[in-house]
């Protein structure tokens, strides 16, 4: 069973998802919460398995109380619900520790399946969207990362932590690749490489999928796709 804590400022928005999670027998709702404030409150008060955490609400919005509800450390995991496909919102979402996130029109199946994956500590956004979503976020990285990029990589003692092939799994991983796309590429089981995902993650210290490939990125190991 996946309990649930639904934030939202919008009521009906509330009961839709409650309804559709409800109906589900492998979810419970636990709680509501109608903005930030109230959504860090309740997260430690149910502890919840996963957050459907809006964006945009009045007071404390949902990026900051992301922030908060991972920096106190609970093993609540949030999946943010935005209206907009490449929301301005996204990446700061991510950053501030979000599992991942979906577009609120998505079909009951995509939200039912992505609340089970973060639940299970893996990301929701397709390795397409995630691409997408970091080639716009590393717009903002600086201009001469690239160049850099061996330098910080070698500093990183997360970097050094990793085995030859857990390097490169990390690599595949930021570029978006899924374990299916890993293993036929290098050639490997999928089991494996879900192994050795599990071990990245462990090892750089990222919560989930979508951490480890903004960490990617921030190290240079990935590069934006270039404009057309």
């Amino acid at each position: 069973m996946t309990t649930v804590l639904i934030v939202d400022d919008q009521p009906l928005q509330r009961l839709g998802f409650r309804m559709l999670l409800e109906s589900t027998p492998d979810t419970e709702v636990v709680g509501e919460a109608a903005h930030g404030a109230d959504a860090v409150r309740r997260a430690a008060e149910l502890r919840p398995d996963v957050i459907l955490m809006d964006v945009r609400m009045p007071g404390m919005d949902g990026i900051e109380a992301t922030r908060r509800v991972v920096a106190s450390g609970d093993r609540s995991r949030v999946l943010i619900l935005t209206t907009f496909d490449l929301d301005e919102y996204a990446h700061a979402a991510l950053r501030a520790g979000a599992s991942g996130f979906l577009l609120k029109d998505a079909h009951p199946e995509e939200l039912l399946a992505g609340i089970r994956a973060v639940a299970a500590g893996d990301a929701v956004i397709a390795p397409a969207l995630t691409r997408r979503l970091l080639d716009a976020y590393a717009k903002h990285l600086p201009r001469d990362s690239s160049s850099q990029s061996g330098q910080r990589t070698a500093g990183d003692p997360r970097m050094g932590a990793l085995t030859e092939r857990e390097y490169e799994i990390f690599v595949a991983m930021g570029q978006g690749w899924s374990n299916s796309e890993i293993a036929e590429r290098l050639v490997v089981a999928e089991s494996t490489v879900k192994t050795h995902v599990g071990r990245v993650l462990a090892k750089v210290g990222a919560r989930d999928r979508v951490q480890a490939v903004i960490l990617a990125y921030d190290l240079g190991l990935v590069h934006p796709n270039p404009p057309d």
